[in-house]
Parts: C-alpha cells; structure tokens; sequence
C-alpha cells in the first residue's frame, strides 16, 4: 500500500501532509487535498522533465487545466494537397513530384464549398471540446490574408478567402476551443535554408543576413495570427530541422504571451512548449510531461489522399482513446478535407459513431483523472476528479465478470454508464484475519453490453486506496 511517507522518502522531500490526486498512475492513502505546485513538483521528479520545461509547465499549470479537462480534439489538415489527394509537403520534398508541379495545385484549390459551421457542427457532435486546424504547412502556403507574402488561400487561389477567421468563429460560438497549427519550416520561401530532402538552398552560417530575413517573415506571421484569431492553443510543426537557439524558440513562445497570456503551446518548441505530442504510435511509457496530447489520422494520412482506404474503425479509435485518457492523455484526432471544403464520407461516419460514445459516456471522460495502475484492472480505467468513483473501460465482451484486484476502499454501488443498469459484485478472497482486501468480482450480463465499449461506474464510499503489497501480512 503506497501511503505519503514512502513518496516523501522516495523523492526526498521534506514536507507536512502529502496527498497527490496521482503520481504515474499510483495514488496514496491519504485525504486528496492536494497543494498544485507541490503536486507538479513530484511529478516533474518522478517523470524527469527537463529543466526548461519543468519551468514553463510549474508556471503554466492553471492555464493547462481546459487542455486536461477536454480530452478529444480533432485535427484538421486542410491545403492545397488536397487538390491531386497527394502528400501534404513531403511529396515535393521527398522528390515524389517536382515543388513547380506540386504549387500547380493552387489553382485548384476551390474551398467553394466550405461550410465552416458544418465543420464545428461536426466536431461538437464528435465529443470534441477542441480543434487544430493548419494555418500554414510545410509548403509555405497560408490559410489566411497573410501580409508577410503573396502565398495565401485569400491571394494565390480560386477559394479567394480566409479559412482560419470563420471556422474559429463558428467554433467559439459553441464554445470550442481553437487551435492553431503552424509549420515553422518553410521550404518554398526564398529566405528558408530547407527545400529538398537532399540538398538545400544555403547553409546558415554561410548566410547569416537570409537567416534573419526568414526570422523576420516568420515571426511576422506568428504575430498576425495571434493578432487576429488570438488562438487558445499553437501547435507547431518542423521543429526538429533546427536547434532552438536558432529558432529563437523562447523569443517565440514570448511574443505569442505577451499579447495571449492564456495560449498553450505544444511541446514542438524544444523545450519551450507545454505538452508532449507523441505522433501515431501510441507510448508505451507515458511522455515526460504532466500533459500529452497523441496526435493521430483516421486512415493513414493526414491530408485528404482518396486512395488510402486503410480507415480505422470507431471501436479502435474508442480503443486507443481510453486508453490515452487512461494514461493521463488527449487524443487528437485528424480530418483532411477536399479540395472544395467537404469532408470525406468515411471521416463523418467515424466521428459521428465516436460521438455517439463519447456523448453516452461524458462523466468518465471529460474531466476525469488517470485511473488504476497496472495489474488492479485489466483495461482502461479513470477516476472523477475526487477519487470517489471509479470508470472502468471493458474492452472486447467479458463473458460472465471482471475483476478489480486490491481496492481498500467499500463500495457503494455499480452501474452501467449510460443506462443507470445496477450491477451486482462480491468479494472474493478476503481472509479474515488479514488486513488485505480480497478480489471484486463484478457480474456482466450480456445484455448491457454497448456496441463499441461499455463502461461501468463503481461508486466509492471514501476516495479509492489501494493496496499494492505481495499477500499475506505483507502491507
């Protein structure tokens, strides 16, 4: 049983009553009234953050408690790589095609019909409490009236129109928060060192003066979009073709605070981000951050590409979303629209379906805190924000029961999320003359089962404990 004393020795620190809501998944034995700054201390202990970000994210913990809350956010990739359904950038770069006939596409690039409150309708029905949409890419494209250049959907396309203005609208109106993407390479402008995957077009130290001019044009635009759209959250792309000293990544996040105090920024500022965004390939090993968002397509694709059809189900989105918040995450989940504004068939249907779930099972998402460590349950599981009940995520279709193993606490009742179904459980094990708590055993009729993933709701009598020792006397 991990009780405050054991993480003082632990982590070494000295101080009165400890009771952290958790640590990695562990939670300790003790009252759940907990100090903020004392908690993400610990946790910056425990998970080793580097200096720099512990420092951003100790500063920044009130800020981040929407990002925590909200969970689900969709992704959408929306450019002019849409046109020929072709890959975003990395077609040009990799030489699949030449960058001439890759900005060929800028005139079919129609948006004509773009629906900006059908995409926040969308995303609302999805669960989604947040969206991120590309406001420029690596192709050097912008989806606004940019006055840093000419390359713009408002002056080098047919579409003739800002698409970041009203889509952010439409989005705060329903109370969404917005999302702003933004490549920080740029392999099309004349003053970015980066084009190709094998050659480039200067090296920085051999042009210091074109350096600065891309630095120019690139803080430029950073400063209109938080001017304009004042964005709730950036995320930045391309970091890694450059250090952050030469992206002057602090000087960034300043200008972007300055006149946004509230933004969040993604952990793609080396060092100077807020949140990890692991891409795809779900972490076996929770990031090293107090916050991460997994970023992931629909298909295999982040842009629109009608010939992969590699769609993944809603039960594997449902799968792979519980058990990111399980693990303390968000998911966010990525669109690609056409060329003309609709979004393909396939991805309505999934985010419809997910919203169906995630709507009938809001009181164990939203707002929820990671669940059981390891080993207690087999499956996504998460916790109110009190510790008094528990949500325990079933993958697949149990037979007859399920079992959570070493929880102190009594239990008040269980019931199916969604349909108020009570539940019957017995102790299994609990030998009287040991402390330790035996099994719970929880009956499952088939008949309650939900199409996707059903979760059920295990009401605690006091905050959960856990024990955590080897058997026996052994506490």
């Amino acid at each position: 049983m991990y009780r405050s004393s054991d993480l003082r020795n632990e982590y070494k620190v000295l101080s009165g009553m400890i009771s952290l809501h958790r640590i990695k998944g562990i939670y300790t034995c003790r009252q759940m009234k907990v100090k903020k700054v004392l908690s993400l201390m610990l946790l910056a202990l425990w998970l080793k953050i580097p200096a720099k970000t512990q420092e951003v994210t100790e500063n920044g913990s009130q800020k981040m408690q929407w990002f925590a809350n909200t969970k689900l956010g969709i992704f959408i990739h929306t450019g002019i790589y849409s046109v020929n359904g072709i890959d975003e950038s990395w077609s040009f770069h990799n030489r699949k095609i030449s960058h001439a006939e890759y900005m060929k596409q800028l005139s079919g690039f129609t948006m004509e019909r773009f629906d900006p409150a059908a995409w926040a309708d969308l995303i609302r029905e999805s669960g989604a409490r947040y969206a991120v949409i590309t406001t420029k890419h690596h192709d050097g494209v912008a989806m606004y009236d940019t006055r840093m250049n000419e390359l713009s959907t408002v002056k080098a396309t047919p579409a003739g129109k800002d698409i970041i203005r009203p889509f952010f609208a439409e989005l705060r109106s329903r109370g969404i928060k917005c999302g702003a993407y933004y490549s920080l390479i740029d392999w099309t402008h004349p003053d970015y060192p980066g084009f190709l995957r094998d050659s480039a077009k200067y090296a920085i130290g051999n042009e210091p003066g074109r350096w600065e001019r891309f630095h120019y044009f690139l803080q430029g635009q950073i400063t209109e979009l938080n001017r304009l759209y004042q964005p709730d959250l950036w995320w930045f792309d391309g970091d890694w073709e450059h250090s952050a000293e030469d992206w002057q990544a602090g000087k960034i996040r300043d200008l972007i605070l300055k006149n946004n105090p509230g933004a969040i920024i993604n952990g793609r500022l080396q060092g100077f981000g807020d949140y990890a965004t692991p891409e795809q390939n779900f972490p076996v090993q929770r990031p090293n951050y107090p916050w991460w968002e997994l970023c992931m397509t629909t298909n295999d694709s982040w842009g629109y590409q009608p010939r992969d059809q590699n769609w993944k189900t809603p039960y594997e989105i449902i799968s792979i979303f519980t058990d990111v918040i399980a693990n303390g995450g968000n998911l966010l989940l990525d669109i690609g629209p056409k060329a003309d504004g609709t979004i393909p068939a396939e991805q309505v249907r999934i985010l419809k379906e997910l919203g169906k779930w995630t709507c009938k099972n809001a009181e164990a998402i939203f707002g929820s805190i990671p669940g059981l460590p390891p080993g207690h349950f087999y499956g996504p599981s998460t916790l109110s924000s009190d510790s008094t009940t528990l949500y325990l995520f079933m993958a697949g279709t149990p037979l007859t029961q399920i079992v959570i193993r070493g929880l102190w606490q009594e239990i008040e009742d269980i019931r199916v999320v969604g349909s108020g179904k009570k539940l019957s459980w017995k102790n299994v094990g609990k030998i009287s003359w040991s402390p330790v708590p035996g099994l719970v055993f929880i009956d499952v009729p088939k008949k309650i089962t939900d199409p996707y993933m059903t979760v059920l709701r295990v009401r605690l009598k006091k905050p959960v404990r856990l024990y955590r020792g080897q058997g026996g006397l052994n506490l």
